[in-house]
């Protein structure tokens, strides 16, 4: 009998290429509006990210907060924002390509030009690209024996989307100088037509109390719905929050003698899922009379299962750039934030912060750096997604010119589990087989041959192979002899 076979196409997406970059943008403040500068925030987020022709092109906003004293010795702060775009080249992009890009600033340095200050940042990029590819099934293949199962195919779907967050507390502060947030996703779920998102916005404010700078952590939970309109079926999902812009606003309360905090967040969401299909997959074939030529495709993908969270308290001795004694009196630890690096077993990284001090009745300040390792226990998988945030750092002095630091790290981890398919896509004949001209033939088997490979290694079908053989019991021991008869043809 010829070979006669029939193929499906159809289409679906996966991510074809994750693209990191960086590039370098300047702020310029002149000397008018800035004195001895004392700390440094930057803020970054994303404005437009667009794939073409081998080329991955990003654009987003960096707005840079400094805190300074000025000539009567007290904090105040100036700000100014930049526009910026760059670009990323990678052959295999395509204008049909979707791009989902996350912006971090991973290093600043302060220097000095003449009369002005120059605040130059490290952007990185992750940029994620996703691509609609065609898939070939085979649902038939006549004149061949084949092993057929039914198999999950998955295709990527993507969404973005914004949200604001809105807070009111008591904060017994007479202004605030800088607000800095990081946020983590928590859970993220995708439902029909939208995408429920919930997590955490972590808030450090450095403020004025009593003339004098202090420090104040406040978590947010928030729980936000954006639209994704491919969305069907019930999914967990994977997504990157962003805090694209802080407004805070102090107010005080004269009646009730109290001091508050008005705080609006805006938030932007990108994030991924995977739409899944049960279909009837031929995973292997061979042919009585002919020799075959298998071609094979094989899917890799790794759909999140859970989005865990782990918090752990972390201290120890800590480095400063600054020599620090008993004559200095802390003040505050502002601006906190993680660099890390994934392990086998965890993370391990350093969280750093702005400690703002008191010596000789001046303001000064340092950077303090604090290397921490946490154990990721419990995971199905390494966790490709990784959000890390620090809250609650507290400096002190146990002996001089030692420094002793001691913070919160949470992290979100997008646990997820690795699901592969190989299955045959395109058969085609080859030589006629020699044929056997023995009467008799017994075959060895190997200990854990299954039927499927029991009857490719004879080249009879599994039905017959059952039907001459009813008292075989798969997976084979190796002990058994198989005996295979064979009838007289004309």
């Amino acid at each position: 009998m010829s070979l006669s076979t029939q193929s499906a196409a159809g289409a679906y997406s996966r991510r074809v290429a994750v693209i990191k970059s960086q590039s370098i943008v300047e702020i310029r403040f002149s000397g008018r509006e800035a004195g001895e500068i004392i700390a440094v925030y930057p803020q970054v987020c994303l404005s437009s990210c667009e794939a073409g022709s081998g080329r991955v092109t990003y654009g987003g906003r960096l707005i840079c907060t400094l805190v300074y004293v000025d000539e009567d010795g007290k904090l105040c702060r100036v700000q100014k924002g930049a526009e910026f775009s760059h670009y990323a080249d990678d052959d295999s992009l395509a204008p049909a390509n979707t791009a989902l890009c996350a912006l971090s600033c991973e290093r600043t340095q302060v220097k000095r030009d003449g009369s002005s200050y120059v605040v130059a940042a490290v952007i990185g990029a992750e940029i994620s690209v996703y691509a609609t590819l065609e898939r070939s099934i085979l649902t038939s293949a006549e004149g061949a024996v084949t092993l057929t199962e039914t198999k999950k195919l998955f295709s990527a779907v993507t969404f973005t989307g914004e949200s604001e967050v809105e807070d009111d507390f008591d904060c017994n502060a007479e202004d605030v100088l800088v607000p800095a947030a990081e946020v983590l996703v928590t859970d993220c779920n995708v439902r029909a037509g939208m995408a429920e998102i919930n997590g955490e916005i972590y808030l450090s404010m450095l403020a004025i109390r009593d003339g004098k700078p202090v420090c104040f952590d406040r978590i947010i939970p928030f729980k936000s719905e954006i639209a994704c309109e491919d969305a069907l079926l019930a999914r967990k999902a994977v997504c990157r929050a962003e805090i694209k812009e802080i407004s805070v606003e102090a107010r005080v309360d004269e009646e009730k003698g109290k001091c508050g905090v008005d705080a609006v967040i805006q938030l932007s969401f990108a994030g991924r899922y995977y739409d899944e299909e049960e279909t009837q997959l031929i995973l292997d074939a061979f042919s009585t009379e002919n020799e075959l030529k298998l071609a094979y495709a094989e899917e890799t993908v790794s759909p999140c299962t859970e989005i865990k969270v782990f918090s752990e308290r972390v201290s120890g001795l800590c480095a400063t750039k600054a020599k620090l004694d008993f004559t200095c009196a802390m003040l505050a630890a502002a601006l906190p934030k993680a660099e890390f690096v994934r392990t086998e077993k965890g993370i391990e990284g350093s969280l750093s912060a702005t400690l703002l001090y008191e010596q000789n009745g001046e303001i000064r300040s340092t950077e303090i750096n604090l290397p921490f390792a946490v154990d990721l226990i419990g995971l199905n998988n390494c966790g490709e997604e990784i959000s890390v945030a620090v809250c609650g750092v507290n400096i002190r002095q146990r002996s001089e010119g030692e420094c002793e630091a001691e913070a919160v790290v949470k992290i979100a981890v997008a646990d997820s589990e690795d699901c592969s398919v190989r299955y045959v896509c395109e058969i085609t004949e080859a030589e006629k087989l020699k044929a056997n001209d023995c009467a008799i033939s017994v075959y060895i088997p190997a200990a854990g041959d299954d039927l499927w490979s029991t009857a490719k290694s004879l080249r009879q079908s599994p039905d017959m192979i059952k039907e001459t053989n009813p008292d075989l019991s798969f997976p084979l021991t190796g002990s058994e002899r198989i005996v295979v008869f064979r009838g007289k043809t004309e």
